[in-house]
């Protein structure tokens, strides 16, 4: 597989693009490159790049809540036992009780920065999701959280922090020189490529939902930090996990979105085509079951009526309820005639949270030296198999700010001798036959969604990465000129590691279902499985 992969996707030459230099970069601008680029020191000079508008990232869209123990009769013991029981018995415990002991914390400063979460009488309203034995999900707007935490923290960062945003660049490779990242090369539409040097690089570019045809994802969660983290030769963990949120309304010909647990958490239930309730038939905890519990289960119901979804019936809350707290659902629904007081909702599983990704440690460090990463681009251990609901979030914000931190002390301790490096690239011989890049990313997206999504066997996984293989042979080699072309070279190479790292796994464990392989292997498996590129490739 790493013979297909090429280092760099693009020719350059040092005397023929703009060189710029920086202390600290950090790339992507939602809620973990925020929280990065507020730990920088102010005495370092600070990049964010985001490949979209500063506002267009997973944590945006980010409807439920964020986790934390604020209810005195809740506990941090209870708020780790809970993520460790979703995990799949791989969370690294260690690392899910710091978390989890500074989610307060970090919810207060959020509020100190102008956040504003839904409260009654000057007290924070509490939800509770699936996976969570008390209630102590902060939301706000109703079911528009990130979006609410993304407006507090970059008005902060513009005009407190002063923080140097490039929006829509393209980053289309971390550059790397004897074994140590030295930046990235960018790209935007005004001024072309960019060598971008940095002292110390800082990795926040999300997920990678637009693998697969059903996603809860913004178009621009094509698996980026994933790809570029991969062939600069950090080491990836835990990619065959992807977590598929169970509710995603189900409307066809219109984009997915998303159907927050919390309505769940407020007493909806969930019906089959025939009308039946049939979680309690899955699970003793019935609708807020975890994520991976519920989304196997909602699967295995479609598959029996031989229907293309399930349904939310939202009638078990009290008269006015489900309009007042979750507005935003409401107004989605009715764009198709849905009016959620009184009509059950149409749902399915999609592609929600990417698990898997680039190892880092405490403090967010990478085994790529110089490179540091948080939030949906890596995989800490604080999940496990499987991510307990809304603490994702959380983790954005506590890695953000401890990468933040470690990068900008290391940088601190480095002189200011600020020089680029000779690297170049060759450019390849132009392919006359030109591509269908659509058509190729729609056939990988459905691929994708029939051989690694809720439910996989080892013979369609091995089908797929025969044809993944093919493409890749045709579509790497080639050097595309804009993001249309490179997003589908990072989708491939992701989609060819989670497929390998799939099919690695014999067992099910969270949200990686193995219909061959249907028990949990604690005596096998319970261990993370590493992908790293061959640098000699």
């Amino acid at each position: 597989m790493t013979a297909l992969i090429p280092r760099y996707l693009v020719p350059f030459h040092p005397k023929r693009i703009p060189h710029h230099f920086v202390d600290v970069l950090v790339i992507g601008g939602g809620i973990a490159g925020m929280r990065a680029t507020m730990a920088v020191d102010p005495q370092l000079s600070a990049l964010v790049v985001t490949k979209d508008r500063l506002r267009e990232s997973n944590s945006t869209y980010a409807q439920g809540g964020i986790a934390g123990v604020l209810d005195p009769e809740d506990c941090v013991e209870n708020h780790v036992a809970d993520t460790l029981a979703a995990g799949g018995d791989l969370c690294d415990r260690a690392v899910v009780e710091m978390v989890i002991r500074e989610a307060p914390a970090h919810i207060r400063q959020l509020i100190q920065w102008g956040t504003v979460f839904d409260s009654e009488d000057g007290e924070i309203l509490l939800g509770r999701e699936g996976g969570h034995s008390h209630n102590r999900i902060a939301h706000a707007l109703g079911d528009a959280t990130g979006k609410e935490i993304m407006r507090a923290m970059i008005k902060r960062a513009r005009e407190v922090l002063r923080a140097q945003i490039w929006q829509n660049t393209f980053t289309i490779d971390l550059l790397t020189h004897e074994g140590e990242c030295r930046g990235a090369l960018v790209w935007n539409p005004n001024h072309g490529r960019t060598f971008v040097w940095a002292k110390q690089t800082i990795l926040c570019t999300g997920g990678a939902g637009q693998l697969f045809r059903e996603t809860t994802n913004p178009i621009v969660a094509t698996g980026d930090g994933h790809a570029i983290a991969y062939r600069a030769g950090a080491e990836l963990l835990d990619m065959e996990f992807m977590q598929f949120h169970p509710t995603v309304l189900y409307i066809a010909g219109s984009s997915r979105s998303l159907i927050t647990e919390a309505i769940r958490g407020e007493g909806a239930l969930l019906v089959d085509a025939n009308g039946e309730r049939f979680m309690p038939q899955y699970d003793e905890r019935g609708e807020l079951a975890p994520r991976d519990v519920v989304s196997q289960a909602i699967n295995d119901r479609m598959q029996k009526t031989h229907h293309p979804c399930v349904y939310l019936d939202l009638s078990p809350l009290e008269p006015g309820r489900a309009k007042k707290r979750f507005p935003g659902i409401a107004k989605r629904c009715a764009e198709f005639g849905i009016d959620i007081e009184h009509d059950r909702i149409p749902v399915r599983p999609g592609a929600h949270y990417m698990i898997g990704g680039v190892k880092v440690d405490g403090v967010g460090s990478s085994t790529l030296p110089r490179l540091w990463a948080s939030g949906e681009v890596t995989s800490s251990g604080l999940h496990g198999a499987n991510r307990l609901a809304s603490n994702s979030l959380l983790e954005g914000l506590v890695y953000g700010a401890r990468a933040g931190e470690a990068a900008s002390a290391a940088a601190l301790t480095e002189t200011d001798t600020f020089q680029a490096i000779p690297l170049e690239n060759d450019p390849h011989p132009p392919q006359a036959e030109p591509l269908d890049l659509l058509d190729i990313r729609n056939s990988l997206k459905s691929l994708m969604w029939r051989a690694a999504g809720v439910k996989r066997d080892g013979k369609t996984l091995s089908e797929a990465a025969e044809t993944i293989d093919g493409w890749c042979h045709y579509v790497l080699p080639r050097q595309f000129t804009d993001p249309e072309g490179w997003e589908l070279q990072n989708l491939l190479t992701v989609a060819r590691v989670m497929i390998a790292s799939a099919l690695r796994r014999e067992e099910s464990r969270g949200v990686h279902l193995r219909s061959d392989f249907p028990a949990q292997d604690n005596q096998q498996w319970q261990r993370r499985l590493a992908t790293v590129r061959d640098p000699a490739m």
